[in-house]
């Protein structure tokens, strides 16, 4: 058989293949793996996922969406801003320990440490929980402030691991399905 296609056209069918592996790899959970296996980083968010993850304000608007930087030092939205919509306080997406909470460059800022390298910051947060404090999913951290990038009123949502940022969306299901009530 002739195959007329080209070389450059196997690479990028060749890549293709590679991101998708990686893809399923991050998005199913692995098969069961012996104790004594270190966690992969798809079976931390896998763990994560199947934990119940939750949304850390109530009702919101999607402000501004993740967009992943071409390399870690490129422009890009490392996290989401979401605008709550009736009450602002903000509750910790998973259980957790606080790792930080207090300003950066004059912003409230929340730390969550998860364990197996996930993080979770929120911004701006005005939280009286010290470092050390355990928290559970759902729990009150505190109240929405204001300052960071983010527009005013909207929470900043960021959530790493070990070290590289993640989009919080795959932790927590996406954008809650829109509700239509009737009108008039």
């Amino acid at each position: 058989m002739n195959d007329s296609r080209t070389p450059a056209h196997a690479v990028r069918r060749s890549v293709a293949a590679l991101v998708l592996a990686l893809l399923l790899g991050l998005l199913v959970p692995a098969a069961a793996a012996h104790p004594a296996t270190p966690a992969l980083p798809g079976d931390v968010v896998s763990e994560a996922i199947a934990g119940g993850w939750t949304w850390p304000v109530g009702a919101f608007r999607l402000e501004r969406a993740y967009s992943a930087p071409a390399h870690p030092y490129g422009s890009g939205h490392r996290g989401v801003d979401v605008r709550p919509v009736g009450i602002q306080r903000v509750l910790s997406p998973a259980d957790g320990v606080v790792a930080f909470s207090g300003l950066v460059a004059d912003r409230p800022v929340v730390t969550i440490d998860h364990g197996a390298g996930l993080v979770t910051t929120l911004e701006p947060v005005a939280c009286d929980l010290r470092p050390g404090a355990v928290v559970r999913r759902g729990e009150v951290l505190g109240s929405l402030a204001t300052g960071g990038h983010a527009e005013p009123g909207t929470l900043h949502i960021g959530v790493r691991l070990h070290g590289d940022y993640l989009n919080p969306m795959a932790l927590l299901g996406g954008v809650p399905r829109a509700v239509l009530l009737p009108c008039c």
